[in-house]
C-alpha cells in the first residue's frame, strides 16, 4: 500500500476528485486553503492581496498497482496547465487493519 500526497492549485479541485473517482479510488482526505510556494519555480500561493491564489492538498492510500496510473494522470493534468502547479509525492504505508 502507498500513500499519495497531492498538492495542487485550488483550480484543480474538481479535476483531482474526478480523477481519483475515475480510478476507483474512493477514500481520501482533503485540506483546503493551503499556503506555500514551490521549490523550483512558480508564484507563491499565500492567499493575500499580493499573492491571492491558494493551494489544496489530498492524501489518499492506494494499492501499489494503482500508483503508476494515478501518477500518470496527475502528470498529464500538470502538463496541460503547468502555470497552476500540481505535485504528487508517494511513500510506503503499513496498514494495521
Amino acid at each position: 500500500m502507498k500513500a499519495v500526497f497531492i498538492a495542487f492549485n485550488q483550480a484543480y479541485n474538481d479535476e483531482i476528485v474526478d480523477l481519483l473517482e475515475a480510478r476507483g479510488q474512493r477514500g481520501f482526505t482533503r485540506w483546503n486553503d493551503i499556503l506555500g510556494r514551490g521549490s523550483v519555480d512558480g508564484e507563491p500561493h499565500y492567499g493575500n492581496h499580493a499573492w491571492p491564489v491558494q493551494n489544496m492538498a489530498v492524501l489518499t492510500m492506494v494499492e501499489d498497482a494503482l500508483v503508476p496510473e494515478l501518477l500518470s494522470d496527475l502528470e498529464a493534468a500538470d502538463k496541460a496547465s503547468p502555470d497552476l502547479g500540481l505535485r504528487a509525492f508517494v511513500w510506503d504505508i503499513v496498514s494495521h487493519y
